[in-house]
C-alpha cells in the first residue's frame, strides 16, 4: 500500500470526525458526539447572549401593553385625612377632615400622542425580534467557526504526527547506513534537528486542538473540560450562488438591515408624537367624592361628570424644539439606514471573495500534496540507493507538511467563509 494511499485513509479518518489519542498533558473530564447541526442547536439553548436577547422581546412586548393601557380607561381611588383652622364672624375652629374620592378618566383626543406612541412601541417590539435572530445568526456562525477550528486542529496534530513519523523513519535509515560509513555524521545531526523541529510543531499543534476545543464548549455550553468526537466531515461542498443574488438576498433579508428601517418607522412615530405637543387634548372624566369629619369619612359628597379640554397655546418654543430634534432624528435614522445597506454589501462581498479565494486554494493545493508525496518518495529512494542527499529528502518532507497544512487550511477557510456569507446575507436559523 502506498505512502499516498495511507496518508489519505488517515486524514479521512480525521476528516469524518475521528478523534485520535492525542500525547498531549491535558486531562478530559468527559466525551461527548456532536454534529454540526447538534452543536448549533446546543448553542442556541445554552448561550447567555441569545437569553438576554429573549428577556428584551419580553421587555418591548410589555412596552406595547404599557402604550396600549395609556389610551384606555383608567380608575383611581384618593384618600386624605386633614386637620384645618377655619375662621368666620362666630370665631375660629379647628377640626378634621377626612375625605374619599374615586376618579375615572377616558381619553378622548391627544393630538395623535398616544397613537404614535403605541406604534412606536409595536416597531420596537419588531426591533426586538429581529435582534434576537441576529444574535442567533452570530451565534451560528461562532459555533460554525469553532467546530471546523477542531476539525483544522486536529487535522494538523495528524500532519504533524505524520511528519514525525516520517523523519523519524528517515532517521533511522540515516543511522543505518552511517554506521556502514556511507554517510557523514552531519546527515545523523541535520536528521535529528528536523525531527526535533517537528516534535516541537507536534506540540504546538496538539495545545492549538486542546484550546479549539475549550472555546468550542465555552460558546455551546459545555463543561470546558469535556472532549467533543467530531461528526461531520471538513470537504468541500459547492455553492453556486452569485455574488449578486448573494447581495440581493442580505439586502432583503439582514436582520440589522430590517433593523435601520424600523428606526426610520420609530423616528416618524416621534415626530407624531412632538407634533401633537401642538395639538388640544380632550379627556372624559368622572368623580364622586364623600366628606365627613369623622374617619372614614363616608357622607355623600356628590358627584361629577365631565370632559375637560386643554390646549398648550404657548411653551416658549418647547415644542417647536421637540419637533425639529425629531426630525433631525428620522434624518439620522435615513442616513443610518443607508450606511447599514453598504455596510451589509461590503461584507457580504468580503465574504463572498474570500470564500472563492479559498476555493481555488483547495484546488491547487489538492494537486500540490500529490505532487509533494510524489516528490517525497523519489527522495527517500535516491537517498536510500545513494545518489540522493539527506538535505533533499529534509526538504522533500518539509514541502510535503507544509502542502498538507495549506490543503487543511484551505478547506477550514472555504467552509467558514461559507458560513460568514450566510451570516452576511442573514440566512435564518
Amino acid at each position: 500500500m502506498s505512502k499516498k494511499y495511507n496518508w489519505k485513509k488517515h486524514l479521512a479518518v480525521v476528516l469524518a470526525g475521528g478523534i485520535f489519542t492525542l500525547a498531549s498533558t491535558s486531562v478530559w473530564a468527559n466525551a461527548i458526539d456532536l454534529t454540526l447541526e447538534e452543536s448549533i442547536n446546543m448553542a442556541l439553548n445554552n448561550n447567555k447572549s441569545i437569553k438576554i436577547s429573549g428577556t428584551e422581546v419580553d421587555s418591548a412586548k410589555w412596552a406595547v401593553e404599557e402604550a396600549k393601557g395609556n389610551k384606555g380607561f383608567s380608575l383611581g381611588y384618593i384618600h386624605t385625612d386633614g386637620r384645618a383652622k377655619t375662621s368666620s364672624s362666630q370665631g375660629s375652629v379647628i377640626g378634621n377632615s377626612f375625605k374619599n374620592q374615586i376618579k375615572a378618566q377616558l381619553p378622548v383626543y391627544t393630538g395623535g400622542a398616544l397613537e404614535g406612541t403605541i406604534n412606536k412601541a409595536e416597531i420596537g417590539a419588531e426591533s426586538a425580534e429581529l435582534s434576537l435572530e441576529n444574535t442567533k445568526q452570530q451565534v451560528k456562525l461562532d459555533t460554525t467557526t469553532a467546530y471546523f477550528n477542531i476539525l483544522k486542529t486536529a487535522n494538523l496534530v495528524q500532519v504533524g504526527q505524520e511528519s514525525v513519523n516520517s523523519l523519524n523513519g528517515h532517521l533511522k535509515n540515516v543511522n543505518a547506513q552511517y554506521a556502514v560509513g556511507t554517510v557523514a555524521k552531519s546527515d545523523v545531526l541535520r536528521s535529528e534537528v528536523e525531527l526535533a523541529d517537528a516534535q516541537q510543531n507536534l506540540i504546538v499543534y496538539q495545545n492549538n486542538y486542546d484550546l479549539a476545543m475549550s472555546n468550542f464548549n465555552n460558546i455551546v455550553g459545555l463543561e470546558l473540560d469535556t472532549i467533543v468526537n467530531i461528526s461531520d466531515k471538513l470537504q468541500y461542498t459547492e455553492n453556486d450562488l452569485s455574488l449578486e443574488d448573494s447581495i440581493a438576498y442580505a439586502l432583503t433579508h439582514r436582520p440589522d438591515g430590517i433593523m435601520a428601517e424600523k428606526n426610520i418607522a420609530m423616528a416618524q412615530e416621534q415626530l407624531n408624537v412632538a407634533k401633537a405637543g401642538g395639538r388640544p387634548n380632550v379627556y372624559l372624566g368622572a368623580e364622586q367624592s364623600w366628606l365627613s369629619d369623622k374617619f372614614p369619612g363616608d357622607d355623600d359628597n356628590g358627584w361629577s361628570v365631565g370632559v375637560t379640554t386643554s390646549w398648550n397655546v404657548f411653551d416658549s418654543n418647547v415644542t417647536r424644539s421637540q419637533i425639529k430634534q425629531a426630525e433631525a432624528a428620522v434624518m439620522k435614522t435615513m442616513e443610518q439606514e443607508q450606511q447599514k445597506k453598504d455596510a451589509i454589501q461590503l461584507e457580504v462581498r468580503q465574504a463572498y471573495l474570500n470564500m472563492r479565494e479559498a476555493e481555488k486554494r483547495i484546488q491547487t493545493n489538492q494537486v500540490s500534496v500529490e505532487k509533494a508525496e510524489e516528490d517525497f518518495k523519489i527522495a527517500q529512494v535516491r537517498y536510500s540507493a545513494g545518489v540522493g542527499t539527506n538535505l533533499d529528502v529534509i526538504d522533500a518532507q518539509v514541502a510535503l507538511t507544509s502542502a498538507r497544512t495549506n490543503y487543511i487550511v484551505s478547506l477550514y477557510d472555504y467552509n467558514t467563509s461559507k458560513a460568514s456569507l450566510d451570516k452576511a446575507m442573514g440566512v435564518g436559523i
